[in-house]
C-alpha cells in the first residue's frame, strides 16, 4: 500500500516534477512525449504533474542563449526598487546576499514573490510564464554554491522559494507547509522525499538498487520506477507493487514501456501464457490476474461509481493483449461493466458481478488444472512438491508481510522521532520568538518614551519663540516710533537753533549799521549810504536762507 493521502490539504498543492537532470540521464525520451498537452491542475495524479524538463526541451532551451537573455530581462523588470530581490536574484546570486536583503524587507512583500512563483508552478500565466520556469530552474539546478552548508544561512523564504523551483511542487509555498528548515535543505540536496506525505530519509529502506542510487532525489516507497514520479492514489488498480523489492510502478508506466506482457504462467505449470508484470527495479516477473483479483475483493466494495469505471479501465488496458482464455475473459467483462455503468447500472451492482466473474474465472482455473491431471494417481514425490511449494508460498507471504509490518513499524517510529525533533525546533523557535518579542517591546518602549519627550522639547521651544517673535515685533515697533519722533526733535532744535543764529547776526548787523551810520554821516555822506544799502541786501538774504 503506498502512503495515505494527508488530509485537509489540497491535492494540487502536491503537484510534482521529476527531477530535470534524472529525467535526462535515466529516463526514455519518448515517456515524456504527452507531457506537454496535459494540464498542471487537472489532477493530483502523476500523468498529470508539471512542470517536468524532457530531453528535447532541454537541448532547445540550452541552444537559445538569446531567448534565456530575453526571459533574463524580463525577470529583471520584476522588482519595484534597487533595493528589493526578485526571483532571479534568487535564483542566480550568492545565498548571503540574498539572505542579508531579505531579512530587512517587509513579510508583505515576502508573500507577494511566494505567490508570483505560485503562479508560475500552477502554469496559468502561458508559455512565456512557463519557460521563465524553466530558465529558473535551470539557473538553480546548475549552481554548484548550492549546498547544505551554504543553505544554512539562507532566509526561509529564500529557502522555500529555492525548493520550490528545484522540484517544481507548489506546497513549499503554502503558508501551511510546516517543515524545519534542516527538512527543507535535505529536499533540495535530495537526502529526503520531496512527496509531502512521505518524507523518508533517501535512500528509502537503505536500498541500494541501481535506481535507488542512480537516480536523485528518488524514494521508492512512493514513486514509479518508470517515471520518477508519485501521487496519492491508494488501494487501486493503477500502482503496481514488485512483491520482491518492494518497489512501485504506475500502471500506465509498465505498459506504454512494455513491462506488462504475457510469459509462462508459474502457477499451473501447463505452460500457458498469462499477463505479467516486470518489475525494472529487479528484472522479476509477477503474475496479474491474482494481483487484479485481489485488488478488487478488498477495495471494489469501497469505490463509488466513477472509482470502479477507471479501475475498469485499468484492468482493460491490462488484460487487452491477453492471450489467454481467462485474460480475454476479463478484458471482455470490464468492457461490458464499463457500458453498463455509463448506461446507469448501479456500482453495488456491477460490484457484485465483477467478484462474482473473478471468483468464477479462479474456479474455473482450478477446474482446469485438475483436469489436466487426466484422473491419473498423483505420484507421492509430485505431491509432496507440490505441499512443498504451497508451504513456501505461504512461508514466502509471511515473510512478505512481516517484512511489510517491520516497514511500516520503522517508519512510524521514523516519523515520530522526526516529529520529536520539530517539535523540540518549534519550541526553540518560539522561545527565541517569545524573547526576541520581549527586546523589541522594550526597545518600543524606549523609543516611544524618547519620542514623548522630544516633543514636549520641540513644542516647549516653540512657545519660547512664539514668545521671541512677539517680543521682536513689540520692540521693533517701539523702534521705528523713537526713530521718528527723535527725528522731528532734531529737526525742531536744528531749526531753532538756525534761527537764533540768524537773530543774532541780525542783531549783529544791525549794531554794526548803526555804528557805522553815527560814526560816518558826517563825512561819507554819499558813500555811507551804499554801504548801507550793501548791508541791507544781504540782512534781507540772511533772511531768506533761513
Amino acid at each position: 500500500m503506498l502512503p495515505p493521502r494527508p488530509s485537509g490539504l489540497p491535492p494540487s498543492l502536491f503537484l510534482a516534477s521529476s527531477d530535470a537532470r534524472a529525467s535526462t540521464d535515466n529516463h526514455d525520451p519518448r515517456m515524456n512525449s504527452d507531457q506537454n498537452r496535459e494540464s498542471p491542475a487537472e489532477s493530483a495524479s502523476s500523468r498529470y504533474t508539471w512542470p517536468v524538463i524532457d530531453a528535447t526541451t532541454q537541448v532547445k532551451l540550452e541552444n537559445q542563449k538569446a531567448e534565456d537573455g530575453y526571459y533574463e530581462q524580463s525577470l529583471i523588470h520584476r522588482p519595484a526598487s534597487a533595493n528589493k530581490v526578485s526571483l532571479l536574484d534568487i535564483a542566480r546570486e550568492q545565498v548571503d546576499i540574498i539572505s542579508e536583503k531579505m531579512y530587512l524587507l517587509p513579510n508583505e512583500y515576502l508573500e507577494e514573490i511566494k505567490g508570483r512563483l505560485r503562479g508560475m508552478l500552477e502554469g496559468n500565466g502561458g508559455p512565456q510564464q512557463r519557460d521563465e520556469l524553466l530558465f529558473l530552474q535551470r539557473l538553480v539546478q546548475t549552481r554548484s554554491d548550492l549546498t547544505a552548508k551554504t543553505l544554512i544561512k539562507a532566509h526561509r523564504v529564500q529557502l522555500e522559494i529555492l525548493v520550490a523551483i528545484n522540484s517544481g511542487i507548489q506546497f513549499f509555498l503554502h503558508h501551511s507547509m510546516n517543515l524545519s528548515q534542516t527538512a527543507l535543505i535535505e529536499v533540495f540536496v535530495y537526502k529526503r522525499c520531496r512527496n509531502i506525505a512521505c518524507q523518508s530519509q533517501l535512500p528509502a529502506e537503505d536500498c541500494h538498487c541501481e535506481i535507488c542510487t542512480n537516480r536523485k532525489g528518488f524514494c521508492s516507497l512512493c514513486m514509479c520506477v518508470i517515471c520518477n514520479k508519485f501521487d496519492f492514489e491508494v488501494n487501486t488498480c493503477r500502482w503496481i507493487g514488485c512483491d520482491s523489492c518492494a518497489h512501485w510502478t504506475h500502471t500506465d508506466c509498465a505498459i506504454r514501456d512494455k513491462q506488462i506482457g504475457t510469459g509462462p504462467s508459474p502457477v499451473n505449470g501447463l505452460g500457458s501464457a498469462e499477463m505479467q508484470f516486470r518489475c525494472r527495479a529487479c528484472n522479476l516477473s509477477s503474475e496479474l490476474f491474482g494481483w487484479v483479483k485481489d485488488v478488487f475483493q478488498q477495495c471494489a466494495p469501497t469505490w463509488n461509481g466513477e472509482s470502479l469505471i477507471r479501475e475498469l479501465t485499468v484492468v482493460s488496458k491490462i488484460f487487452r493483449l491477453s492471450d489467454n482464455t481467462r485474460g480475454r475473459q476479463l478484458f471482455w467483462k470490464s468492457e461490458e461493466l464499463i457500458e453498463k455503468l455509463k448506461g446507469g447500472v448501479e456500482e453495488t451492482t456491477a460490484c457484485r458481478i465483477i467478484l462474482t466473474f473473478l471468483q468464477e474465472l479462479e474456479m474455473d482455473s482450478s477446474r482446469s488444472l485438475e483436469a489436466g491431471n487426466n484422473g491419473r494417481m498423483i505420484p507421492p514425490q509430485e505431491a509432496c512438491n507440490r505441499i512443498a511449494a504451497v508451504v513456501q508460498e505461504a512461508v514466502q507471504t509471511m515473510g512478505i508481510v512481516a517484512d511489510e509490518k517491520m516497514r511500516m513499524l520503522k517508519k512510524a517510529r521514523q516519523a515520530l522521532e522526526t516529529c520529536d525533533h520539530e517539535l523540540e525546533e518549534k519550541a526553540k523557535e518560539v522561545s527565541e520568538l517569545k524573547l526576541e518579542r520581549q527586546r523589541k517591546r522594550l526597545q518600543i518602549d524606549e523609543l516611544e518614551s524618547i519620542a514623548r519627550l522630544k516633543e514636549a522639547e520641540a513644542d516647549m521651544f516653540q512657545l519660547k519663540a512664539d514668545e521671541a517673535r512677539r517680543e521682536a515685533d513689540r520692540l521693533q515697533r517701539i523702534a521705528l516710533a523713537k526713530s521718528g519722533k527723535s527725528e522731528e526733535d532734531y529737526a525742531s532744535s536744528y531749526l531753532k537753533q538756525r534761527l537764533s543764529e540768524a537773530e543774532a547776526e541780525k542783531q549783529f548787523l544791525f549794531e554794526k549799521i548803526k555804528l557805522q551810520d553815527q560814526s560816518s554821516r558826517s563825512s561819507q555822506g554819499n558813500d555811507i549810504g551804499d554801504t548801507s544799502q550793501e548791508l541791507y541786501s544781504k540782512i534781507q538774504e540772511i533772511l531768506k536762507s533761513v
